[in-house]
């Protein structure tokens, strides 16, 4: 599934030489092999230094490819968390504007 999407995706990785790259949903509609193929991907390119943006509403997905994570809630940051403070409640509260 999501044929259209690896493409594009593919596109825009593959023998173009990057500094940044943004990715809006990447997983969207994409069928299990594809999102592993997906995350590899984007893995290796911040593993190479390439600065990425991930917006995604798959939290696990930003979970496991973020350094960190910034929670936007009514146009406003509403939480900042690096790795080592990933934790699914408190990100849930910053999504919720309940974070204190």
């Amino acid at each position: 599934g999501g044929n259209q999407q690896k493409l594009v995706f593919a596109r825009e990785i593959l023998g173009r030489k990057i500094q940044f790259l943004i990715c809006h949903q990447p997983t969207r509609g994409v069928d299990l092999g594809a999102i592993e193929k997906i995350h590899a991907e984007i893995l290796g390119l911040k593993n190479a230094g390439i600065s990425c943006l991930l917006v995604s509403s798959e939290l696990d997905e930003l979970m496991a490819l973020s350094d960190r994570i910034c929670v936007l809630f009514n146009g406003q940051v509403s939480g900042e968390f690096d790795r080592a403070n990933f934790s699914k409640a408190e990100i849930g509260k910053a999504m919720t504007g309940t974070l204190t």
